[in-house]
């Protein structure tokens, strides 16, 4: 019954954009804003210029900044930061949104390796570049579908 209750109850403070307090503070700790969006810029950089993701940069069809700026938008509020994505696009869904995708090992494999990249270049302090990966790691395994 507490799922029905949520569904149910006022809209909370990350519904205007705002930054939820009960979340995570890794969105402050790592550098906020600024930080967030270099990683999302290193992230497609990545992707455009390494020969090993090209299979997963063809899946891309929006104009890269286009998908630059949901990337940014998603990490800040899975970071604890204001809730860009969820804001302008509504729950992220993530697994029911890339269905369409065919999302196996390999390509798994490739969009880590460009984040890793990106959270290797953007973010300064090593235990925050593990942890991050480490969680982001998990919820890009739950994306695959084959």
């Amino acid at each position: 019954m507490k799922w029905l209750k949520s569904i149910l109850s006022k809209p909370e403070a990350t519904d205007t954009g705002e930054r939820d307090p009960k979340q995570s503070n890794a969105y402050d700790r790592i550098g906020g804003e600024k930080v967030i969006r270099a990683v999302a810029r290193s992230f497609y950089q990545e992707m455009q210029s390494n020969p090993a993701t090209q299979t997963l940069l063809a899946i891309h069809k929006a104009p890269i900044a286009e998908s630059e700026q949901k990337l940014f938008e998603f990490l800040s509020g899975w970071l604890g930061g204001p809730q860009l994505y969820q804001q302008k696009y509504g729950h992220p869904a993530l697994r029911a949104r890339h269905m369409p995708f065919a999302i196996d090992e390999s390509m798994r494999d490739q969009w880590l390796l460009c984040m890793k990249a990106a959270i290797e270049k953007e973010i300064k302090e090593a235990q925050h570049r593990q942890a991050i990966y480490q969680a982001i790691s998990q919820l890009a395994d739950h994306m695959r579908n084959q």
